[in-house]
């Protein structure tokens, strides 16, 4: 059992010394998926990797946190986290308060993206969950890959799935999700 895999229990426990302990063995690998995820965004973005980090934890480990499943499963639960809190900060910023009503632009290769805007993070964002709700392990995938920055062989091994596996849910889900969100277009 890790180190990280044994204070992720002591926090299920409700160990709050455990939380403290927590954050300087995690904390580097998830600045570096943050800081990856956020130099896609667009110049002038006001979020800043440390700031991600940081709601990210608070929202991994505050009052009504899940029991976690291993290393994986806390990575995984820290990909949604962040996802979260990007697509409340393009919603923010979507808002007509914010410049919302810039005109739409289509969104290319998936995997590929430098950055995406505020307005396509929130139609991937609608079309994630429909996936995730008809094929959960692939919105999963889609989440380590896009929303943490992770290669295909570190979300198989996060997910426990072989990485042909997590190659073959990549491509359904890079297609249908692409489909989705270009269906209005």
């Amino acid at each position: 059992m890790t180190d990280v895999t044994r204070i992720l229990e002591a926090v299920e426990r409700g160990d709050r010394r455990a939380a403290g302990e927590l954050l300087p063995l995690v904390y580097e690998e998830l600045r570096r998926l943050a800081a990856r995820k956020l130099s896609r965004e667009p110049p002038g973005q006001t979020l800043q990797a440390t700031a991600l980090v940081h709601e990210a934890y608070l929202r991994l480990v505050g009052n009504d946190s899940e029991g976690w499943d291993g290393r994986g499963h806390f990575f995984a639960a820290a990909a949604e986290a962040m996802r979260r809190i990007l697509v409340e900060n393009a919603r923010r910023k979507g808002s007509a308060k914010h410049g919302g009503e810039r005109s739409r632009i289509g969104m290319t290769d998936l995997a590929a993206a430098d950055h995406v805007p505020a307005e396509e993070l929130l139609a991937l964002d609608e079309a994630l969950n429909r996936l995730g709700r008809e094929a959960p392990e692939k919105a999963e995938l889609v989440k380590l890959r896009f929303f943490a920055g992770l290669s295909i062989n570190q979300a198989a091994e996060a997910m426990g799935i072989s990485r042909a596996t997590a190659i073959r849910h990549w491509s359904f889900a890079r297609a249908w999700l692409y489909h989705q969100v270009h269906r209005d277009d």
